[in-house]
């Protein structure tokens, strides 16, 4: 999996402070152990640390694993007070009194974003306990938008690496589990978030498929004219990126069938980046991917916000938080000191 252990060997590099909150689930506290042993991340985990400690011992962790994370009691902590004074400073034009934020920072989820907002790390997940409604919530909250973004989506990172894929290497699917039915608007800032976690993930130029079920004006339908203009508002924004309009997937991936329905095409069935017309199509694609083509998964990651924080599946594994750990280091090298 050259993509994924480039992701892998980045993170080595120059390993970043990457908050948990849910260290009384073992699948996130065995794969923050095994974060910290390899040199993934600098990694922060965040809770009771009665239960952080009956944790570990269900998941037969000694003493000198644990030893390896910095654990974090939002009830006793030195940042406590430092970070329920910012969170006031925060909320209280939505009406949050500083004792509702004295008692609120007590709340793993929220002391761990606070981390984030506050400089004490440099990213965040969360989700494999916590539902994606509050994981998403509370960094929309807390961390807010990155300058330029209007929106908050999500993308997959899928892998095609196995000997029977055609394609290989990574992809971006996007959006696949956040944003339901997106305005021409909303999908063209889909659209430029997916070429940017390309850029950073991939290490590759975006190459960008606006999918719908007509390549080229093929069909004439309101669902197509949506996919059209949001590809032109991409192009208005970022001319550098090459994208290809309305365009079906197998134009998309195929270079010998994109060059019969669209000879005029930049991305020429090369797409690294696939954008769905809404979260029905996006849902489903990645998933038949995953199942029936064999691509490995690794999401949902978030897009647009002002610092990383990322969602798991409830029924993510051990692996599954240690792909997103490693992709959550990438996405924060990308920020400056000043983000």
């Amino acid at each position: 999996m050259k993509a994924l252990n480039n992701i892998l060997a980045r993170a080595k590099a120059d390993p970043r402070r990457i908050v948990l909150c849910e260290g009384q689930d073992v699948r996130v506290l065995q794969a923050a152990v095994m974060a910290a042993e390899q040199g993934l991340a600098k990694v922060i985990v965040v809770g009771d640390p009665t239960v952080i400690a009956a944790t570990a011992r269900d998941a037969g962790l000694n003493q000198q694993a644990l030893a390896r994370l910095e654990l974090i009691d939002p009830v006793t902590s030195e940042h406590t007070a430092r970070l329920a004074e910012a969170l006031h400073a925060h909320r209280a034009a939505k009406g949050m009194t500083a004792e509702q934020a004295a008692e609120k920072i007590r709340d793993p989820l929220t002391f761990a974003n606070m981390m984030v907002r506050e400089g004490l790390a440099d990213g965040s997940v969360a989700g494999a306990v916590n539902t994606t409604a509050d994981v998403v919530r509370s960094a929309i909250q807390l961390l807010g938008l990155a300058p330029g973004s209007k929106l908050v989506s999500s993308f997959f990172l899928m892998m095609l690496c196995k000997p029977f894929h055609n394609l290989k290497g990574g992809m971006i699917f996007s959006d696949c589990g956040l944003v339901i039915d997106p305005d021409a608007e909303e999908l063209s800032q889909i659209a430029l978030a997916a070429a940017d976690s390309a850029q950073a993930l991939l290490g590759e130029d975006p190459r960008v498929a606006m999918l719908s079920f007509s390549t080229n004006g093929s069909a004439h339908h309101a669902a197509v004219d949506k996919v059209v203009q949001a590809a032109h508002r991409v192009r208005e924004q970022r001319p550098e990126i090459a994208i290809d309009e309305d365009v079906q997937l197998d134009a998309a991936i195929v270079a010998e069938i994109a060059e019969r329905k669209l000879p005029t095409s930049r991305v020429k069935g090369t797409s690294n980046v696939l954008v769905f017309p809404n979260l029905e199509a996006g849902n489903i694609g990645y998933k038949l991917a995953e199942r029936i083509g064999g691509a490995e998964a690794i999401g949902p990651l978030l897009q647009g916000l002002a610092k990383p924080a990322n969602d798991l599946s409830r029924g993510c594994s051990t692996a599954d938080i240690l792909n997103v750990i490693a992709v959550t280091v990438v996405q924060a090298q990308q920020r400056t000191p000043e983000d």
